[in-house]
């Protein structure tokens, strides 16, 4: 497959949207961007007839689908609006995708349908255990692009990628609220002491593992774990990127927010599979990629000073 493909990414106006797109048409893909808030295309997934009306006018080779509602709480508040998006926006898409038969559908899951994982490091046969209504949307849309592979025979990849970080994240997640706090010298909170584990991986991984997924044959109708294969504590973390800042801000150790929190929650890949089936292997190391999320943030902070006064 070539790489002058034409790529319609959704929820292109995203964290992960807006650095895939960049990244893929630096490596000569024609990016086409759909998104509810803005972008190219200004559509909601959760509408098929307005989703299907763009579409069908447009030619595009793959869809890499990651619009979806992603905030943990939210789901939790208002379960509806995760699903109608997550699961019902994920069928209308992949129905278009059939229809207009795609070469490619990348769909973007996540580490959360293992939940609190059964063993470790997790595999791709590791069995799930969802906890909240996002973590069992991706779960309902994982069985939705399946079926597509099986019945329709669309071309699908299912990726489930742990901790994602780099520029254009969301502010107030883990990796950028620690940044925010090390460069204002505010306190790092950290709950249940920061002993959660994860493996933080740059979002330029998650790209190259996407643009493989384009290219090879081999990732069709594959579910594939996406991260660096590293555990790294919150503590860690926190304290990385305080050495990163040159920050002597204080780390505040508070105790879990629920009871289910005491025990710690310890969630880390294996990424044999990914790395024997597609060559893939992480391009950018934690270090070097919190100091690029850091240098993105110092300019941000930058901005907004000259902004206020």
């Amino acid at each position: 497959m070539l790489a002058s493909m034409k790529v319609l990414v959704t929820g292109s106006e995203g964290f992960v949207g807006k650095n895939l797109a960049k990244y893929l048409k630096n490596k000569g893909f024609e990016v086409i961007g759909l998104d509810v808030s803005s972008g190219e295309l200004n559509v909601d997934v959760t509408d098929f007839n307005g989703l299907y009306e763009a579409l069908s006018k447009i030619d595009f080779d793959a869809v890499i689908h990651l619009a979806a509602v992603a905030n943990i709480p939210e789901s939790i508040r208002d379960p509806y609006k995760c699903f109608r998006t997550n699961v019902y926006g994920t069928l209308n898409v992949l129905e278009v995708a059939s229809r207009m038969n795609v070469r490619r559908f990348i769909y973007a899951s996540s580490a959360n349908v293992y939940g609190l994982p059964l063993k470790l490091p997790v595999d791709e046969d590791t069995p799930f255990n969802p906890r909240t209504p996002y973590d069992y949307s991706k779960v309902a849309a994982e069985t939705l692009v399946q079926s597509y592979w099986r019945s329709k025979k669309l071309p699908t990849v299912i990726f489930r990628s742990w901790k994602l970080f780099g520029e254009y994240d969301v502010p107030t997640t883990a990796i950028p609220s620690f940044i925010r706090a090390c460069l204002r010298n505010e306190p790092i909170k950290l709950y249940n002491d920061g002993r959660d584990t994860t493996d933080p991986t740059y979002v330029e991984n998650y790209c190259l593992a996407v643009e493989l997924a384009l290219t090879r044959e081999e990732a069709v109708g594959e579910v594939f774990n996406i991260g660096t294969g590293n555990e790294v504590s919150i503590r860690q973390l926190a304290e990385l990127i305080r050495k990163l800042t040159n920050s002597d801000n204080e780390i505040l150790l508070l105790p879990p927010r629920t009871e289910a929190e005491k025990e710690p929650m310890r969630s880390y890949p294996s990424i044999e599979k990914i790395k024997k089936t597609l060559g893939y292997t992480p391009k950018i190391p934690l270090e070097e990629g919190l100091k690029k999320t850091i240098q993105y943030y110092r300019e941000q902070l930058v901005k907004d000073k000259q902004s206020n006064s």
